[in-house]
């Protein structure tokens, strides 16, 4: 079973940064892609920032030069470091793993029980 596990919201002032991390377990492929999506009240969930295994990144224009995605395949984990908070970043954020199934991994789209982000004046 894949599980992930989001941890580092809370509240933040805005300006400020702030790291989010997941942690999975189980199995996941060094070719999964690796994302954090979040949802803002009345709002749909909305991809933040994704990272593939060959490293490559893709970010919502909302966040790109404030927020950065990494991964550390090694310890099955994504971060998601936020710089220069807005106020709109406030939203609850989920860590997302997608991967094929293979003779040795879970295929599937998983998702973590997300971390809230409030960015306070």
């Amino acid at each position: 079973q894949v599980q992930l596990e989001e941890f580092g919201g809370g509240l933040v002032q805005a300006g400020g940064s702030q790291r989010l991390s997941c942690t999975a377990s189980g199995r996941i492929s060094t070719n999964s892609l690796m994302g954090w999506y979040r949802q803002a009240p009345g709002e749909q969930r909305e991809l933040v920032a994704d990272i593939s295994g060959d490293g490559s990144t893709r970010y919502a224009d909302s966040v790109k030069g404030r927020f950065t995605i990494s991964r550390d395949n090694a310890k099955k984990r994504v971060y998601l470091q936020m710089n220069s908070l807005k106020l709109e970043d406030t939203a609850v954020y989920y860590c997302n793993v997608q991967q094929a199934t293979t003779p040795f991994v879970r295929g599937g789209s998983f998702w973590g029980q997300g971390t809230q982000v409030t960015v306070s004046s």
